[in-house]
């Protein structure tokens, strides 16, 4: 048997397996499989070396073709293929972890190509020769994402970078914007710089050739095959109204009928490789000490940078990816170090946090930074980051109200909210220099996504160089037997407390302060103690807005009855100076003093 016979008949197998299975589940997309069995044929039994090389499903919703291939692999037992869909197999609808070959979640469609672009990068860094395979849909290539991540492949001449397209006209509703229209997608990638060509997505030959033909060009590859969707089925092929939709047991029949059965291979035996499988990274950093005199006033965005600088002396596998902002953020200081390691996205979020995505599964600690409110452009990319159980640590600068005159495009006051609900998602928000430190260093040895919050001006530094924190805790900042009320803040606000805590205090009330700077998980221990050694009377302030940040933390963690007050931004802000700004949306100095007397009243 030759490769091309050898080859076509594993298409058929493939398709046939793609079918009976999603019948069985009584659910699934059957036909975006059947559109894409040459090329997964081609690819996982002739093309990859499946050992070295990544492949990445971003049509992710073709997943039976994915678990097919590898039952016709020998990886699974092919009595795997029943359990598709139901809770208690790893074969579910969309590839996640939770099959061991599989290291990126995808599914959320548009997101395969950023992360193709983060494995490219690492396998350079590692100085490899593995080669990067990406197979997406037509539809989904209307999503920006897609070209910002291809934008940035050719900006890091990411030559061992393959993006197949699996052209097959219909989307889920309808077709698709560009249809058969081969060239439209042509001449897309290859305006970006892509070394682009056409080919007919149903001829192995054809397939085969291309990779060949592809192999010397020193530029991203992107392969746009024309594919009919159902082929294989004649009542399928190419026809609306399939999406999504798993042939009933009379139509299976039928369809079977037409492909005509598992065709036999001999040696399949010779044809398998072992393929890596996806497991989980974990780092270990102790800093050095770095001293801070006590009345001196660093930004923690510049604490951070620091830190950082010092993760990347103790590992050649930290990686820092910008937007274009490295000089706000405190990324700079490693740039400047170890510009090898530091990969720019420019100014597209989404594909900077699903560039991080392919980094962490190729074996790097990725810190993505930005100004905190434009990660919320990034949410899906995050979200899917965590279905793929990655190792990020993504750092926001310029919360809130207090970056002060650029007003709100700037302040990022929904940051909080968008990390909280991820599981096992750390949450830190120090409020020095010290606690900055100590924070980059709990959030580097996490095995799981982190969110650092970072200030954007310059703060007093109220902790000392001993100071212990960790994930989960909170700090005293001000604490007496005669306290009246306990102030729950983080970051910027808790010297907003500290400010007010003076002030009260000549006026002869006593209050105590709680940092909160550990935002998830919340210090649920410390807190109940702390009110309940304050006449269960506690003040919430936090530079966020009302919802999903600090206060619904502190709230949900408290025992019992206690007046609370919850001083947070309520409405949409405008210009002004920081310590403005504070006061005028209700969480400075002023406001402090005026809720506490409210409570004690």
């Amino acid at each position: 048997m030759d490769n091309l016979e050898f080859l076509q008949k594993i298409a058929v197998r493939l398709r046939i397996d793609s079918l009976m299975m999603t019948t069985e589940a009584g659910s699934g997309h059957p036909t975006t499989c059947l559109s894409a069995a040459e090329l997964i044929s081609s690819l996982f039994f002739s093309e990859m070396n499946l050992n070295e090389d990544e492949f990445i499903l971003s049509k992710g919703h073709a997943a039976p073709i994915l678990w097919a291939a590898y039952a016709e692999a020998g990886l699974i037992d092919r009595n795997e293929l029943k359990g598709l869909r139901k809770i208690t197999s790893s074969l579910e609808g969309h590839p996640t972890p939770r099959m061991p070959f599989v290291k990126v979640a995808t599914g959320s469609l548009g997101q395969g190509l950023s992360i193709g672009v983060g494995f490219a990068a690492g396998a350079k860094m590692k100085k490899t020769k593995n080669k990067v395979y990406v197979l997406l849909g037509d539809g989904e290539c209307a999503e920006g994402s897609i070209w910002e991540a291809a934008n940035s492949a050719v900006f890091h001449k990411l030559d061992n970078l393959y993006a197949i397209v699996d052209v097959n006209r219909l989307g889920q509703s309808g077709p698709t914007s560009h249809g058969h229209d081969i060239e439209r997608h042509v001449e897309k990638f290859s305006a970006f710089g892509w070394h682009a060509v056409a080919i007919d997505g149903h001829s192995i030959e054809e397939i085969l050739k291309t990779f060949k033909d592809l192999s010397g060009i020193k530029k991203p590859k992107a392969i746009l095959a024309k594919t009919f969707k159902g082929n294989g089925v004649s009542f399928l092929k190419d026809k609306d109204g399939w999406h999504g939709k798993p042939l009933n047991r009379e139509e299976l029949k039928l369809a079977l009928a037409e492909l005509g059965g598992y065709p036999e291979i001999k040696n399949l035996s010779d044809k398998m490789a072992v393929l890596n499988q996806a497991h989980a990274l974990r780092f270990k950093f102790s800093l050095p000490p770095k001293e801070y005199p006590s009345d001196s006033e660093i930004a923690t965005r510049e604490a951070f940078g620091h830190a950082l600088l010092d993760i990347g002396n103790l590992s050649d596998k930290a990686v820092v990816i910008d937007g274009d902002v490295n000089n706000s953020t405190g990324t700079n200081l490693f740039f400047k170090k170890y510009p090898e390691r530091f990969f720019q996205s420019f100014i597209a979020e989404q594909n900077m946090a699903g560039v991080a995505l392919g980094f962490s599964k190729a074996g790097f600690l990725p810190f993505v930074a930005t100004f905190s409110c434009f990660l919320s452009r990034a949410h899906d990319q995050i979200r899917m980051a965590a279905c793929s159980s990655a190792n990020i640590k993504f750092i926001g600068s310029h919360a809130g109200v207090s970056i002060g005159e650029d007003g709100p495009s700037q302040m990022g006051l929904e940051d909080l909210a968008i990390f909280r609900p991820i599981p096992q998602c750390a949450i830190l928000y120090p409020a020095d220099a010290y606690s900055t430190r100590a924070c980059t260093e709990l959030i580097a040895n996490s095995a799981n996504i982190s969110y650092l919050r970072t200030t954007r001006q310059k703060t007093p530094v109220i902790y000392a160089i001993n100071d212990k924190f960790e994930i989960g805790g909170s700090k005293t900042v001000k604490k007496s037997s005669k306290d009246l009320v306990t102030i729950i803040a983080a970051g910027i606000t808790v010297h907003n407390a500290i400010a007010a805590y003076e002030e009260l205090k000549r006026d002869g009330v006593l209050v105590r302060i709680l940092d909160a700077y550990s935002v998830k998980p919340i210090d649920e221990k410390g807190i109940n103690a702390a009110i309940s050694e304050t006449s269960d009377r506690a003040i919430i302030v936090e530079d966020h807005f009302e919802a999903g940040g600090l206060g619904d933390a502190v709230r949900a963690a408290i025992k019992g009855d206690a007046k609370i007050i919850h001083l947070a931004v309520r409405e949409i802000p405008r210009s002004g100076k920081p310590e403005e700004l504070m006061e005028k949306y209700g969480i400075g100095k002023e406001s402090i003093i005026k809720a506490v007397k409210d409570l004690i009243c």
